[in-house]
């Protein structure tokens, strides 16, 4: 099963995603837990250029170095990993790009969703868990945990492009099945509370 983890910065994902994939390696199951960008060798270069970099990237170039993150982790961890037969949970994945380049910085959104399958050659997941939080509590959370060598060229944001972001994946959730929304502004134990049952009922059904 491939189960992807998304949400505006400061949602609490990755977090969720890390304590689910322990409790799941406790159960018995094997699990890849991963993340873009940065999931592959190459990514991990690829992460620091488009998270930290101090140089200004064009909006269509940062989009073709995600893509390019993209197309390496699915060829050489995800893939893989399911073939093997372990649960893959990726801490963002293709509608991170729909919703930050599209929704967010204005690309034209049936063009990247056609990137995306070029990108993936067409593997999408079995559920994903969108952690909504208010912009305004979700950057608290980011920029409290972060020191300001390390701050995301993201985090520094105008609150309109979060609040765009944010819409966007509120958007995608209500036209694909195969997304569950969970409230990322309730107590940690019930966020992963929610996304237990939800991983669990589909891992279930599989």
């Amino acid at each position: 099963m491939f189960v992807t983890f998304e949400g505006v910065d400061g949602s609490g994902k990755t977090t969720i995603m890390e304590a689910l994939a322990c409790e799941l390696r406790a159960q018995g199951h094997k699990v890849c837990a991963t993340r873009e960008p940065g999931g592959s060798a190459l990514g991990k270069s690829l992460r620091e250029l488009l998270l930290h970099t101090e140089t200004k990237i064009t909006k269509r170039a940062e989009l073709l170095l995600f893509l390019a993150d993209r197309a390496e982790h699915v060829a050489t961890v995800i893939k893989p990993a399911l073939a093997a037969g372990q649960v893959v949970l990726c801490d963002r994945y293709i509608d991170s790009t729909l919703c930050y380049q599209g929704y967010g910085r204005g690309l034209e959104l049936n063009e990247l969703r056609f990137l995306n399958s070029v990108a993936t050659a067409n593997l999408f997941p079995d559920l994903t868990l969108v952690l909504d939080v208010p912009i305004e509590i979700g950057l608290k959370r980011a920029l409290s945990r972060a020191d300001s060598s390390n701050t995301c060229r993201f985090e520094q944001e105008a609150l309109q492009f979060h609040a765009k972001v944010r819409q966007g994946y509120l958007e995608e959730a209500a036209i694909s099945p195969r997304f569950r929304v969970v409230d990322a502004s309730q107590a940690f134990s019930q966020v992963l509370a929610s996304c237990r049952a939800h991983l669990l009922s589909h891992l279930a059904s599989c």
